[in-house]
């Protein structure tokens, strides 16, 4: 089974602490993961882009000259695509981007992610992480205490005001649930903090 260190918050070692091999122990793999990637960027996609049709198009509502006689191509309104000021053709609608995948590969996605930090070594695991009052400075000790100053993700078994709070002013620390972990953000942070309770979570929800 797979182990990393449990530290304290003033980053103190006090021993090591083993995590769900089927979740935290597994062989990544990059298909799923990019196919969970690409769900998570097409499911934040608007899909507002909008061009007006001929339909939609002001004016042009009679015919420009009459059919024959003229000497000039029929033509039935100045508002055909093939005009200046037409409206256009085949163009983009509102739509949404968003498609599911399965849920076990939804669920091995996340496994594969979890398991890369791993093998990474860039899985933090604290004791346990109380903050009484929200107090950012306290944040910034704790990531010092463990020498870390990269992109950090703090993963909780339950949703800490106070926590939040604190982080809200540092750009690069985001704080989210066990519940709420998605492949997108544990991938775009370089390093994991888990709370005790959340790695053990983690690994009977997802096993």
């Amino acid at each position: 089974m797979p182990k990393v260190a449990l530290y304290k918050q003033d980053g103190s070692q006090v021993g090591d602490i083993e995590l769900n091999e089927s979740v935290f122990g597994i062989e990544p793999n990059k298909h799923v993961l990019n196919e969970a990637i690409l769900m998570q960027r097409a499911s934040t996609r608007q899909g507002t882009h909008a061009v007006k049709n001929r339909s939609a198009v002001r004016g042009g509502g009679r015919k420009p000259w009459r059919q024959k006689g003229t000497g000039r191509a029929r033509q039935g309104s100045i508002r055909a695509p093939h005009w200046v000021g037409g409206g256009v053709a085949f163009g983009p609608t509102p739509r949404s981007y968003r498609y599911s995948l399965p849920k076990k590969v939804r669920q091995l996605a996340l496994k594969s992610a979890l398991s890369s930090k791993v093998q990474e070594d860039n899985v933090v695991v604290l004791e346990e992480l109380q903050f009484e009052v929200p107090k950012t400075k306290k944040v910034v000790e704790i990531l010092n205490a463990l020498d870390v100053d990269r992109k950090v993700l703090f993963i909780t078994v339950e949703r800490d005001e106070n926590l939040m709070r604190s982080t809200n002013n540092l750009k690069n620390v985001k704080v989210m649930t066990v519940d709420s972990i998605n492949v997108l953000d544990l991938l775009m942070h370089d390093k994991l903090i888990f709370t005790k309770d959340a790695a053990e979570k983690a690994g009977e929800v997802l096993a």
